[in-house]
């Protein structure tokens, strides 16, 4: 993980609560490979509750559950062969929406919209050079600590995705896994492409003129009726925030529309400025202080991508004009944009 990766991770992790529910897709996938819920009751040694009641668990016990499978199974290749096995009408709901989107592209960012709804996970798609690179970042694990049969579900999955959505034969770019070498021929058959193992990242490219092709169960009208409820449990998730998670939240949804004063957001979380600005107090913080830590964040985060100029990030960041963000990055980082982006640039290239 760079370092600019790794500080965004552990700003993130600020504002998304470390809980997961067990997907219900997770059990048909291992019913589809032959194991049961009582397989993992006795191995995973996880609370009866989360797996039989849906009671959340931490990504690290989440990360206990997938090292188990490999034991179970003895196959260390099983998440392979869970997330190729797993039928389209199991999929979660981030998958449900992106199944019927207009092409790859936009399935791709349905995903990563919607995948926060299942856990505390950001998908990253960063586009150059005709390639798209594909990097999944759980919020509370090193990415060292996540399971190889976890990354090769996740990784997938997604390419699962463009095959089954395109209805055409997929190949990817390029696969890098931080593993150490195994089963090479046949990760290389799946993919379609070299593998590179003990990587320094899991990453999985495309082709980004794959990802322009339409999908065959593209469904307008559906997408119509599942968008505005999967926006609503974000919403609704938002919600169940901690104050502070929730003005971050809504400072992200408003930066770009200019400025948000702390009039505006306590209109929108529902109470008065003077209320919200006590809260504030008792937790020792401020709003000066929340929105300059929003927009720090948000600022790493569109300075990755070198698609958006530096007037553009500028803009998204609700500052009037270049010189008011440059000022402000100065305070963050001791370093110019311009310049911290060449640096990112480089480390990512290494």
């Amino acid at each position: 993980m760079s370092m600019a990766a790794s500080r965004r991770n552990d700003q993130m992790k600020n504002t998304v609560p470390d809980k997961i529910r067990i997907p219900d897709a997770l059990w048909a996938g291992l019913s589809g490979v032959g194991i049961s819920r009582a397989d993992v009751e006795r191995a995973a040694q996880l609370p009866i509750s989360s797996i039989r009641d849906g009671a959340p668990i931490s990504t690290a016990q989440f990360c206990g559950l997938w090292r188990s499978l490999v034991d179970i199974s003895n196959d260390p290749v099983i998440g392979l062969l869970i997330a190729t096995r797993l039928g389209g009408g199991a999929v979660p709901p981030s998958f449900l929406a992106a199944y019927h989107a207009r092409d790859f592209r936009d399935a791709l960012q349905r995903v990563a919209r919607f995948k926060r709804l299942c856990a505390p996970e950001e998908l990253q798609l960063q586009e150059r050079n005709q390639n798209c690179e594909i990097v999944v970042n759980w919020l509370h694990a090193d990415e060292r600590d996540v399971p190889s049969a976890l990354v090769d579900a996740t990784l997938a999955s997604l390419f699962e995705l463009g095959k089954r959505g395109t209805a055409k034969g997929l190949t990817a770019a390029a696969v890098e896994l931080m593993r150490p070498e195994g089963s090479r021929a046949l990760y290389e058959s799946y993919y379609g492409c070299k593998v590179r193992f003990a990587a320094k990242r899991n990453c999985l490219t495309l082709r980004c003129s794959d990802l322009d092709k339409h999908f065959a169960s593209y469904n307008a009208e559906l997408l119509d009726i599942l968008l505005p409820e999967l926006d609503r449990r974000l919403q609704q998730q938002a919600v169940s925030l901690s104050l502070p998670e929730q003005i971050r939240w809504v400072l992200r949804s408003r930066l770009t529309a200019g400025r948000p004063d702390v009039r505006s957001v306590a209109a929108e979380l529902a109470m008065s400025e003077r209320s919200l600005q006590r809260k504030l107090t008792d937790e020792g913080l401020t709003f000066q202080g929340l929105l300059g830590e929003t927009r720090h964040q948000l600022a790493l985060e569109y300075l990755t991508d070198p698609t958006l100029s530096l007037m553009e990030v500028a803009y998204m960041l609700g500052y009037e004009d270049q010189n008011s963000f440059f000022r402000a990055f100065r305070q963050w980082e001791s370093s110019t944009p311009a310049i911290w982006r060449e640096r990112n640039q480089k480390l990512i290239s290494e």
